[in-house]
């Protein structure tokens, strides 16, 4: 979105400060701004047409939600995780994940299943065409979705915020082509859930949240990005 119809749709919106927030979170869940970018102020009120107290206010609660480190007469930047961080975040997942499937195979319906199905529709046809940021926005949704048709809208916050950080430590250290094997794995969960078999659903959320870690190549060169150009 072109800088000016940003600036427009945040001044539009009844709450400016969330909508920079949404704006930031996207461009990083989208890998447009990378890890350890920093965040001036200044630059980011002139980019969104707002003052840097709406934009000081973003921050901060982007911090709240470790998408961005606040450093004393430093300023912001993207966060940039670290490899026990990034470990930390999988095994919260796990758990977490594990917990919802099991509840998800105990209120299944076929209209979920359909659900669930169009969006691995979304995330196949993001794949075959090479489009790395829908892709990884579309992957990361399949969890929130899960939880979005529970009706659970605590869960689908809590999990929103952990792939949110997913998304910089993909970014960070997730080789290219480990990516496009997730979606697969997404069908599967969908037909044990559609089977009702608990147990089968479970191990595959499992073991689909163990090989993303796995194949995270933590020795992989942090990228970097330049914010104007992320933000366009």
């Amino acid at each position: 979105m072109p800088t000016s119809a940003l600036a427009a749709a945040v001044a539009a919106s009844a709450n400016p400060t969330n909508a920079i927030v949404e704006a930031l979170t996207k461009a990083i869940v989208e890998h447009r701004l990378h890890p350890g970018t920093k965040l001036a102020e200044q630059k980011l009120a002139d980019h969104f047409g707002v003052s840097r107290t709406l934009v000081r206010q973003a921050l901060f609660q982007l911090s709240q939600n470790r998408l961005i480190r606040l450093e004393p007469a430093r300023g912001a930047f993207v966060a940039s995780p670290s490899v026990m961080e990034a470990r930390q975040v999988f095994a919260v997942r796990r758990m977490l994940e594990a917990e919802m499937t099991r509840a998800f195979v105990r209120e299944v319906t076929p209209a979920k299943i359909k659900a669930l199905k169009e969006h691995v529709a979304k995330e196949k046809a993001a794949v075959a065409r090479a489009d790395a940021a829908s892709r990884t926005e579309l992957l990361g949704d399949f969890h929130v979705r899960m939880a979005e048709l529970m009706g659970n809208e605590v869960l689908a916050q809590l999990l929103g915020e952990l792939i949110s950080r997913c998304a910089l430590i993909t970014l960070m250290y997730q080789t290219a082509t480990a990516a496009e094997y997730s979606s697969d794995e997404h069908s599967g969960i969908i037909r044990a859930l559609a089977a009702r078999d608990e147990s089968l659903a479970v191990q595959l959320m499992t073991e689909h949240l163990l090989n993303v870690e796995k194949n995270l190549a933590f020795d992989r060169k942090v990228p970097s990005n330049d914010l104007s150009m992320a933000l366009s």
